[in-house]
């Protein structure tokens, strides 16, 4: 039986209208009714999470900035945090401003960046969150930065993850949330490392976790997860690795996972 639920956000949770659809919030709000848990596990900012966790009424440790932060939805007690390496960050600091790259850091759960531009407005329109402009970015690089993220076209940012690999030496773990969106974290601030934490802080067998997602930087959270589940709209290479690929984001695919599994409802028509 299953008793805890880890769902990523944007193009899983939420459909191309940015919307969770009646049916999903339904289907949720069944499974918490018997008891099981529900969490998010997002690259985005806690900010960003909480306000969809309370659309669905979530009380629980939400997983954030990739697996860098799972803090409490209700009392905003932290379970487990991870920051970015102060040498790493210097030079991923370095090397985005040698190379004029856009850079932002999430410091304190405020979003900043060097400058207003498109890149930052966009990201901002899509996360519902306000960024703050710093002119002396280079001297944010100090501070405890829970994700770096580089926002730029997919193929270049290709490159720069290897780039960034092969400098910062293993301490960092570099990953992509979207084609156009490079995340770097601590090594250890994956959805895998925060979902696999958050499981035994509840007393749950990482076998009775389903863990839901479309992108590559939810790899991690889906090989510990005991069903690991990729969206019908996921990008390739996850539904290789998933055990199980539901409808897209478009088609309730959250919902049919949780009635399937969780409540073990029978529906016309299946997943692959």
């Amino acid at each position: 039986m299953y008793k805890m639920l880890a769902i990523d956000i944007d193009d899983t949770l939420i459909n191309d209208e940015k919307q969770i659809t009646e049916g999903t919030k339904g289907a949720l709000a069944a499974a918490l009714a018997e008891g099981v848990i529900v969490t998010l596990a997002t690259g985005r900012m806690y900010a960003s999470a909480k306000l969809l966790a309370g659309q669905l009424e979530l009380n629980v440790p939400l997983i954030t900035y990739q697996g860098s932060l799972v803090k409490n939805s209700i009392d905003g007690r932290v379970l487990y945090e991870r920051t970015v390496p102060a040498a790493a960050a210097r030079l991923i600091f370095d090397f985005c401003e040698s190379e004029g790259l856009h850079l932002q850091t999430y410091v304190n759960d405020v979003l900043y960046v060097k400058e207003d531009n498109d890149k930052a407005k966009a990201y901002a329109a899509l996360s519902k969150i306000p960024y703050t402009v710093y002119p002396n970015f280079g001297e944010l690089a100090s501070q405890a930065s829970m994700k770096l993220l580089i926002i730029d076209e997919p193929e270049l940012l290709d490159r720069v993850a290897e780039q960034l690999r092969g400098l910062t030496g293993g301490q960092v773990h570099i990953t992509k949330s979207k084609p156009h969106f490079l995340e770097i974290v601590h090594i250890e601030g994956t959805k895998g490392h925060a979902l696999a934490h958050l499981a035994e802080h509840f007393g749950i067998e990482l076998e009775q976790v389903i863990g839901i997602g479309d992108s590559w930087n939810d790899r991690e959270m889906l090989e510990v997860a005991g069903l690991g589940v990729a969206m019908g709209n996921a990008v390739e290479s996850l539904k290789e690795i998933a055990d199980y690929v539901t409808f897209s984001n478009n088609e309730d695919g959250v919902k049919h996972v949780v009635e399937k599994f969780v409540l073990r409802r029978e529906e016309v028509g299946s997943g692959n």
